[in-house]
């Protein structure tokens, strides 16, 4: 883990960075100094917080406080948009990560602070109403812990693999060199839930970079297990608190 202080002394509260990341490319785990703005002008980033993760397309940031470690990546060919924030001039006190809806207008308004050109007086006026127009979405991130024994690691890995993968417990006892009880404890002891629940966690996540994309609900709620968008949009909403619809819309 790295810790990174991007906010030298300067008469604003905002600095942005950019960086381009390769589709696969993650970033070490890190922290800052100052609060993070994390959003992707272009592509698909993936941002994880200990087990938490969240997927932002273009339409949406994460809020990173500062000193939350956390790493970064991307599912596509994607631009990141740094925007880190000093603690002692940043009216947001959001003592979480927190997913934040980029509207058209906050989004010409971090391309406008992307200027070189801006005088201090104008920079400040336009951080002002930045920082206005941070809007939070209402959402429970989906965890994914796993499990540290071998046994139910490879059950984990399996479903990882290929969401879509059906096999209960009693299918993966041969693999895994385990019973199925045995399997079904461990799951409970490491990853603090039943393996019916992780699972949806594991489906529920790899579906999120097919949401971004654009897929269908139809294509994706096949390609992570379920045998209908509606299945698919329940257990979405159930877990995460709105419909995959909700959680992407600019």
């Amino acid at each position: 883990m790295s810790h990174i202080g991007l906010l030298p002394p300067m008469s604003t509260a905002m600095v942005l960075g950019e960086m381009d990341l390769p589709a696969g490319t993650w970033l070490p785990w890190h922290e800052h100094d100052g609060h993070q703005l994390a959003w992707a002008a272009r592509g698909i980033l993936s941002v994880n917080v200990g087990e938490r993760h969240w997927v932002l397309p273009p339409t949406r940031a994460l809020w990173i406080p500062a000193g939350v470690v956390h790493r970064t990546g991307a599912t596509a060919q994607t631009v990141l948009r740094g925007i880190y924030a000093a603690q002692d001039r940043c009216p947001v006190r959001w003592p979480a990560p927190t997913l934040v809806a980029v509207r058209p207008l906050l989004r010409e308004l971090l391309e406008h602070l992307g200027s070189a050109d801006l005088t201090d007086d104008a920079r400040r006026r336009a951080e002002a109403v930045a920082f206005d127009l941070l809007e939070p979405v209402d959402v429970v991130p989906i965890t994914v812990p796993m499990p540290s024994d071998e046994r139910a690691l490879t059950v984990a890995r399996a479903v990882i693999a290929d969401p879509a993968d059906r096999r209960g417990l009693a299918d993966f006892t041969h693999d895994a060199g385990a019973s199925e009880r045995t399997l079904a404890r461990l799951f409970l002891a490491e990853c603090r839930t039943t393996f019916g629940a992780w699972r949806v966690q594991a489906r529920l996540r790899a579906s999120l970079p097919l949401l971004a994309e654009g897929l269908p609900l139809t294509a994706v709620s096949r390609r992570i297990g379920y045998s209908s968008p509606s299945a698919f949009v329940v257990a979405f909403r159930r877990a995460v608190g709105v419909t995959p619809g909700a959680y992407f819309d600019g």
